[in-house]
């Protein structure tokens, strides 16, 4: 739709004026402000506590620590503190919805942005000019259904066969190595020190837009996901850990996903232990009974979840997760660990 179509006073370029910035976590040294909600109450306590069990999982160098993505953080501004958790090596495997990594991630990689809105805006003339809203945070939707086209061409470019969503994305960062317009998004710098990305309900995002068009050109030659060997991979991880961690921002899918490769592989006969360390960061009530709200204590009496250091922090995660990473980056702990390289595993 044309920018120059006038809808009420606003056009498309009246609403995408303002870009949202993603916060820079070495710019800034949190340990202080950590160090004193540590001798505070309530979240701040929460969070101080956060960062230490962060810290212990950095410290353990036989812990395996996963990152887990749910939730529209990355297009409100956290898309440099995935990056840098796994560019410093604080983080060796991630599991995340298909919308943290596509519609956000690789979405800014191809050279589009998101924007800074409001929630009040009217929804109606958001639409008429083809703007996609998240709470306060606006999106293209013609850039976006761009994105959609270019996980087609990807797939279009493979060997028709299935793959998991880690084998795919692995694929969207070697496209993303050679043709990326915005450097060092979550999904090359994961490609570029061999972090293995897991979308669990990958199809849930613009990758499944992407693939429904690319089956449709390629009725009988196209790619398919397969999710029950991803499963088998990502407990393979869990395997050949000796120890783990999870660090959550949200629930959804991820957190149950990589919570249960515990149970998975204990039922393939294999010896492991429940997650050593957990962090989750979440605004969701636990009192529903629902399973993406349900703490940390509660996944140990299913066996996936030692309760010795656990945190759950009911907080909005860009308020508090800048907070938790800029002090595990400046007290150096990754400096002194091994990189796991867990994508070697599965060539």
């Amino acid at each position: 739709m044309s920018d120059k179509k006038k809808l009420g006073h606003n056009t498309k370029k009246d609403f995408l004026k303002k870009p949202v910035e993603h916060i820079d976590i070495t710019s800034f040294d949190s340990r202080k402000i950590i160090e004193s909600m540590e001798r505070m109450s309530f979240v701040s306590r929460e969070v101080a506590n956060a960062a230490n069990i962060y810290n212990e999982m950095l410290k353990d160098k036989n812990c395996t620590i996963f990152l887990t993505l749910a939730g529209s953080t990355s297009a409100a501004g956290c898309m440099n503190i995935y990056k840098d958790l796994v560019k410093y090596n604080m983080v060796d495997a991630i599991v995340a919805t298909g919308a943290s990594i596509i519609d956000m991630d690789f979405f800014e990689a191809l050279g589009f942005k998101h924007y800074q809105g409001s929630q009040f805006q009217n929804d109606t003339e958001l639409r008429k000019n083809y703007i996609d809203r998240i709470y306060d945070t606006y999106i293209d939707e013609d850039e976006l259904q761009e994105c959609d086209k270019k996980i087609c061409e990807i797939a279009d470019n493979l060997e028709p066969r299935s793959y998991t969503s880690r084998e795919f994305i692995h694929e969207m960062g070697k496209y993303l190595k050679k043709n990326s317009k915005k450097k060092d998004s979550l999904i090359e710098t994961a490609y570029n020190n061999n972090v293995p990305i897991f979308c669990p309900a990958f199809t849930d995002s613009s990758a499944g837009f992407g693939l429904v068009i690319h089956q449709e050109k390629n009725p009988s030659k196209h790619i398919t996901i397969d999710s029950i060997r991803e499963f088998r991979e990502l407990t393979e991880i869990k395997i050949q850990s000796n120890g783990s961690g999870l660090f959550m921002i949200g629930g959804g899918v991820p957190k149950n996903f990589i919570q249960d490769t515990v149970i998975c592989a204990e039922l393939l006969g294999k010896d492991v232990e429940m997650h050593k360390y957990a962090v989750q960061i979440t605004v969701a009530d636990s009192r529903d009974g629902a399973c993406s709200s349900s703490t940390l204590k509660e996944a140990s009496s299913w066996g996936k979840v030692d309760i010795t250091k656990e945190q759950m922090v009911f907080a909005e995660a860009t308020s508090v997760l800048p907070l938790i990473a800029s002090d595990v980056y400046h007290k150096g702990e990754w400096k002194n660990r091994d990189r796991k390289n867990f994508s070697k595993i599965f060539k």
